[in-house]
């Protein structure tokens, strides 16, 4: 294997989550040059495979989520924190992202908890993915890192929403949401957002909020 690995376990209330992730951001292997013709650069390679504070906070507020009933897609999903504890409820979930090497982590990590054949697609954001379908929830963690995914972003879940949807976001502070949360209002949702009240349990503090979108029609 051309870059390392280690183990770790994540608590929840309900289950532990075992994870196999990179062993820390600076790993790199893009023999095939795969990922940079997605425009995935050397110093962004790695950050799909690690757990972030965001990502974790995001599993945080799916444990107890409202899942009857509910198809739901998680967005960038990275090393797919979510989608394994959505995994664990029997929650039907999608995951999403663009990394070449996240589909098989998030395999391999389903194996390591015993769980489901989760669905996975590689795309981004500008694909149109008719076959995706449409979901009653979508979520996601700090995949407000560009301005010029905003327009992307929105697009993508107006797609794939259904005329009833909620969107929660985690985003770590980065100064993109409020454009993000004005082009979601332009679009018929509605917009409400919160402090974390998972932040205590972190060496650091995250400056975010969490953010949600709902559309009834």
């Amino acid at each position: 294997m051309p870059f390392r690995v280690r183990y770790q376990t994540i608590e929840f209330d309900l289950f532990d989550i075992h994870l196999c992730t990179l062993r820390d951001k600076q790993q790199f292997s893009d023999q095939l040059g795969e990922a940079e013709s997605m425009g995935i650069s050397s110093a962004q390679w790695s950050l799909f495979g690690v757990v972030w504070e965001s990502s974790e906070i995001l599993a945080r507020e799916m444990q107890h989520f409202d899942i009857k009933n509910k198809r739901i897609l998680e967005l960038g999903c990275g090393i797919g924190l979510s989608s394994l504890l959505l995994n664990e409820r029997l929650a039907d979930i999608t995951a999403t992202d663009i990394h070449p090497l996240a589909g098989q982590f998030l395999a391999d990590n389903v194996r390591l908890n015993h769980g489901r054949k989760i669905p996975f697609l590689r795309t981004g954001w500008n694909d149109d993915n008719l076959g995706l379908g449409r979901f009653d929830v979508i979520i996601g963690s700090d995949v407000l890192y560009e301005r010029q995914h905003i327009e992307l972003l929105a697009s993508f879940i107006l797609l794939h929403a259904q005329p009833n949807c909620e969107v929660i976001l985690v985003d770590p502070g980065r100064g993109n949401h409020a454009s993000f949360s004005k082009k979601m209002l332009s679009l018929g949702f509605s917009h409400t957002q919160k402090k974390p009240i998972y932040a205590d349990n972190y060496a650091g503090s995250l400056k975010g909020q969490i953010l949600t979108y709902g559309r009834i029609q």
